[in-house]
């Protein structure tokens, strides 16, 4: 929904912006078309991601690029009019099978976006614990069966260590009942969601991002965030929901000057959505939200 997403930014000409997930650059571009006096600073932890960003950017002259976490956008930028985050991994990390995101192709265990990262995937897998490996599966796999996924995954490291993505599929497989197997879906996808977001600490990451991006927000500005998954949804709807709303004890009466405001408003009612056009020629924007909000005021 890159329209829709750029709209909600209502970008100045003499903006400054930022892309928290630079990606090959299809937001970053859209965002300098509209802010040719400003400036757009531009995250990504692929440095493979933020090189061919630079070829695909070269006619513009107001981009900065910044190999690091979104989470840590405060040591490099001042104050900021709007700031944008497409989570989740990108079309050509999936893609490139190597990377070892995918369940699709057979390729080492990796799941890092960074290279520099010293977790990867196949460590998890051979040497995390019993009770660590369920946590991580329920926890950001949202996986009814981590249980038996877990005790094969044991089973099959003490006969060989699990290398590749293929291996690992085929052990969940295992693991799981016949009706599940013959579910619309691909059996490996909310473990392999999993794995990815314990290696690259997805989670944590946004979590300190929606604590720290008032500090940097202009009045005025705004945030906007797309989400691929229940988990990160769930963390920007509740931390929106606490910056656009007050509680108000209605049994104590108050003047209306002393009545508090919400320092932020919504930018929609409800998450917007992608439409069965858009979702015909991107499959993967079936699960995309996007929400966001505008900055009322500044707090003390």
């Amino acid at each position: 929904m890159p329209k829709e997403t750029i709209s909600l930014l209502d970008i100045r000409e003499d903006g400054i912006y930022v892309d928290g997930t630079l990606g090959r650059g299809g937001h970053s571009r859209m965002i300098l078309e509209r802010c040719p006096k400003g400036k757009l600073y531009c995250f990504d932890l692929d440095p493979e991601a933020i090189e061919e960003s630079r070829e695909n950017l070269k006619d513009f002259d107001n981009v900065v690029f910044i190999h690091d976490n979104f989470k840590n956008m405060k040591d490099y930028v001042g104050h900021v009019d709007g700031i944008l985050l497409d989570l989740g991994v990108s079309s050509p990390q999936f893609d490139e099978g190597e990377r070892g995101f995918s369940y699709r192709t057979d390729a080492p265990l990796d799941m890092r976006m960074d290279p520099d990262n010293p977790l990867d995937a196949k460590t998890i897998v051979n040497t995390y614990s019993e009770g660590e490996l369920i946590r991580i599966l329920r926890e950001y796999g949202e996986e009814r069966f981590a249980a038996p996924i877990v005790r094969n995954i044991l089973k099959k490291r003490e006969e060989k260590p699990i290398e590749t993505t293929g291996e690992l599929v085929e052990i969940i497989k295992e693991a799981l009942p016949a009706k599940q197997l013959s579910k619309k879906g691909h059996p490996a996808k909310q473990t392999f969601q999993a794995l990815r977001i314990a290696v690259n600490h997805e989670l944590d990451s946004l979590e300190t991002f929606l604590d720290s991006f008032d500090d940097i927000l202009n009045v005025d500005g705004r945030v906007v965030i797309i989400t691929f998954h229940s988990l990160e949804d769930r963390l920007v709807k509740q931390k929106f929901h606490s910056l656009t709303h007050v509680y108000d004890d209605k049994r104590i009466a108050k003047r209306p000057e002393d009545v508090e405001k919400p320092a932020y408003e919504a930018l929609s009612r409800k998450a917007l959505i992608a439409g069965d056009e858009e979702i015909a020629e991107n499959r993967r924007a079936r699960s995309a939200k996007v929400r966001g909000v505008r900055k009322l005021w500044q707090r003390s």
